[in-house]
């Protein structure tokens, strides 16, 4: 069955889910989509919502980039079995998109200089701290995983401190120690590694 990912060619909030699949072994074909033409109205009108990421499979779609994460990750084995630890990946998860959402994200679309300023202040002063300590307390406790094994979830938080250092020019992780051994640990994985190796250096 054939498997798409559409998505810019940039990390955003699509690299997680490459180096899902990637890591996985699963063969898909990375349909990129350059920033700087965004929006295409013919693939735009096309999209469920008129956003990506968009996966396929085959005949069917999935839209939203957790949604489409989570499935994926099933079929690489990186969702837990109890339905428990499920919802406490997913809440780890969903926090981290608070990170991305509610702080990166305003500051991304901002256009007024002094006010992108101001957000960035915000973020590198307070925001990062205030996500990324908690972050770190959970991975050490722990093991280094959220949950004590690889799952999902960091993946997501790979992807997203990597987007965030790349909107910010920033190092999020650098005065987290746990949350940067586990950034290295997911980028060595087997598959994710071989992918970065190829893949281009993206910039903004």
């Amino acid at each position: 069955m054939a498997k798409k990912l559409h998505y810019f060619d940039v990390n955003g909030i699509g690299e997680s889910i490459r180096y899902i699949l990637h890591y996985g072994g699963q063969k898909f074909e990375d349909v990129r989509y350059q920033i700087s033409g965004w929006p295409d109205k013919k693939v735009k009108d096309a999209l469920p919502f008129g956003q990506l990421p968009l996966y396929e499979e085959g005949d069917r779609s999935l839209h939203q980039s957790l949604a489409i994460a989570r499935y994926v990750a099933s079929q690489s084995k990186l969702l837990p079995n109890d339905l428990w630890e499920q919802a406490v990946v997913d809440s780890y998860v969903m926090t981290i998109y608070d990170f991305w959402f509610t702080k990166v994200i305003p500051f991304v679309k901002e256009t007024d200089a002094a006010k992108k300023a101001t957000l960035k202040k915000e973020i590198l002063d307070e925001s990062i701290h205030f996500f990324f300590s908690r972050f770190d307390k959970v991975l050490k406790e722990h093991n280094g995983f959220f949950i004590g094994k690889l799952t999902w979830a960091e993946f997501i938080l790979v992807g997203i401190i990597e987007a965030g250092n790349l909107f910010l020019d920033y190092e999020i992780e650098k005065n987290y120690p746990h949350v940067k051994a586990a950034v290295q640990k997911v980028l060595s994985l087997p598959g994710v590694k071989e992918y970065i190796a190829k893949r281009k250096v993206y910039a903004l």
